[in-house]
């Protein structure tokens, strides 16, 4: 189909070198993809047309060669590597601005981790909700199998459990693990201080070095606002009286930020507060600002998006806004590497935008606090929100309406004191605190063996227990829905082919495309596009494309 255009001044003039431009679709296409060389748009005879070599001369006043055609847009070659903050992939030794972020139970898995990281992306170890003996095995597999290529753990908060959450940092301390994901945060705590400023000291330049590093994940901006100043005095103070630092290094972290990266997480799967990416990462942004004026740090903070990332358009947006970096979640979990059964992936793979809920979180049930999962094809959400109705309104097990217990058993497969006693017998291995203050308390009782079930049932869905898929409990933000409806069709369509690099390089090979064409429609350059422009791409056309440089072509200035 021929393509014209409405008459727009001219940028300058383009001069042919070995090739004369192009017109139509397919053409332009196939320009925008190639993102290893320049894009020239000229006027045609009135007809839109691309080129990629020959030479353009840029200005109004600029006279035209007796070959030449009027420049109505152009564009520079675009490498993946410069998408996202060239200070953040130089600090963390990344190619690419792209975190795969921690899902727990190991399903962010050391595969996926070491996958990501020999891709030149990061990947997050899913530590959350595992013993510290599992943390530690995937601690000396991703250093043994790693060894000079990034990578990094997640630390979650755990109000129930602060025992596990100090252990957990004197594990990451004593093994060297340098970064750390910090998520479902509410405040800092004084193991999250402590595995932060451990270590710190002057260089003999006299230069602050921190050599822990802290990517926080949060969506409220009073959180943010905790990450990116200093430690709380009050917890400096304790650790001091610890002897866990000196003095000379309390007073230096008083001079850098608990986090210079952070992650702002709209709509995610998981703990989330659902807020809009378009209207969280603004705040942060302008919170990164005021903290930075406010703090002089001497060190750039930064700001990157999750929650929503699962499209080309979603990825361009996030880089379009200034983000740092992407990290996606959700739409891992349904890959090859993610540690999780087929039967969930398949459930992942097939769920719809609105196919997602939210539930009781086993980790801060007693709080209220919830969580985002799938809701197609399992009970989980249901069941868990009249659990915790149940418990907000009795104090005992034994005073909740007779019909109402015989349900709970269902949902149990047990009787109450059954269950009690496995519930018992974990807590009494795993913190027996727990145990002591539940025989004293009997709505203390009823709550831990209602997060029995609730922690029960995101490993059920991890094992793929088959009398248990009703009850499954699978993290998942409305991402999922939208990957599933880009790639219908494609060789992403099955989870088996779905690779965990293989998905982030095609959200950032379409993301860098609609930046492109956007960059010209910026231009007043309506470029003519067939549809599925930035459809997946296979694995051997990933692999076929060129090593993306800025050598493509040349411009001066008239």
């Amino acid at each position: 189909m021929t393509h014209t255009h409405t008459p727009l001044k001219p940028h300058g003039f383009w001069k042919p070198d070995n090739h004369l431009p192009r017109t139509g679709e397919k053409a332009c296409g196939e320009a925008l993809c190639n993102l290893s060389q320049p894009v020239y748009v000229v006027d045609v005879n009135g007809q839109t047309g691309v080129a990629q070599d020959g030479m353009a001369t840029l200005g109004t006043h600029a006279q035209p060669a007796t070959d030449g055609y009027p420049l109505l847009g152009w564009l520079p070659s675009l490498d993946l590597a410069s998408l996202g903050d060239p200070g953040f992939k130089s600090e963390h030794g990344l190619t690419f601005a792209y975190i795969c972020g921690a899902m727990a139970n190991g399903i962010t898995s050391t595969a996926m981790v070491e996958a990501a990281g020999r891709a030149g992306m990061i990947g997050f170890f899913g530590a959350g909700g595992l013993s510290t003996e599992q943390i530690e095995s995937a601690i000396d597999t991703l250093q043994k199998n790693l060894a000079g290529i990034p990578y990094g753990f997640n630390l979650i908060h755990s109000p129930n459990d602060m025992d596990l959450e100090q252990k957990t940092v004197d594990l990451y301390l004593s093994k060297g693990v340098r970064l750390v994901s910090a998520s479902a945060y509410l405040d800092l705590t004084l193991p999250l201080v402590q595995y932060r400023i451990h270590g710190i000291h002057r260089d003999k330049r006299g230069k602050i070095v921190c050599p822990n590093r802290i990517i926080a994940k949060v969506s409220r901006e009073e959180v943010a606002r905790k990450f990116f100043s200093p430690p709380a005095e009050k917890i400096l103070q304790r650790l001091k009286e610890q002897g866990k630092i000196t003095s000379e290094q309390a007073e230096l972290a008083r001079q850098i930020p608990m986090a210079q990266d952070l992650t702002a997480e709209a709509d995610s799967g998981g703990h989330t507060d659902n807020r809009p990416a378009l209207c969280l990462f603004p705040t942060m942004k302008a919170l990164r600002d005021e903290m930075a004026r406010q703090h002089g740090y001497g060190i750039p903070l930064r700001v990157g998006l999750a929650g929503g990332i699962a499209t080309p358009e979603s990825a361009a947006a996030a880089f379009a806004m200034g983000a740092a970096y992407v990290l996606t979640g959700s739409v891992n979990q349904s890959c090859v590497e993610a540690d999780t059964s087929p039967l969930v992936k398949k459930m992942l793979a097939e769920a719809r935008q609105a196919d997602v809920i939210m539930a009781p979180a086993a980790d801060m049930f007693e709080m209220g606090v919830k969580v985002q999962v799938l809701k197609r094809g399992t009970m989980f959400s249901m069941r868990g929100s009249k659990l915790y109705d149940i418990y907000r309104n009795h104090d005992r097990f034994e005073d909740v309406p007779e019909d109402q217990r015989r349900l709970v058993e269902t949902f149990l497969k047990n009787t109450f004191e059954k269950e009690w006693q496995s519930t018992r017998d974990f807590f009494s291995r795993r913190d027996p605190v727990q145990v002591e203050r539940a025989q004293k308390d009997p709505k203390h009782k009823m709550a831990l063996v209602f997060r029995s079930y609730l922690g029960q049932a995101s490993l059920w869905a991890k094992s793929g227990v088959p009398d248990r898929a009703i009850d499954y409990q699978i993290w998942c933000g409305p991402a999922m829905g939208a990957f599933n409806e880009w790639v219908k069709g494609s060789v992403l369509e099955s989870p088996q082919n779905r690779r965990t690099v293989s998905v982030a390089l095609n959200l950032l090979y379409g993301a860098a495309v609609i930046l492109r064409l956007n960059g010209l429609k910026n231009q007043g350059v309506d470029l003519p596009t067939a549809p599925g422009m930035v459809s997946p791409l296979t694995d051997a056309q990933l692999s076929s494309l060129p090593r993306l440089d800025f050598n493509g072509g040349g411009a001066e200035v008239g």
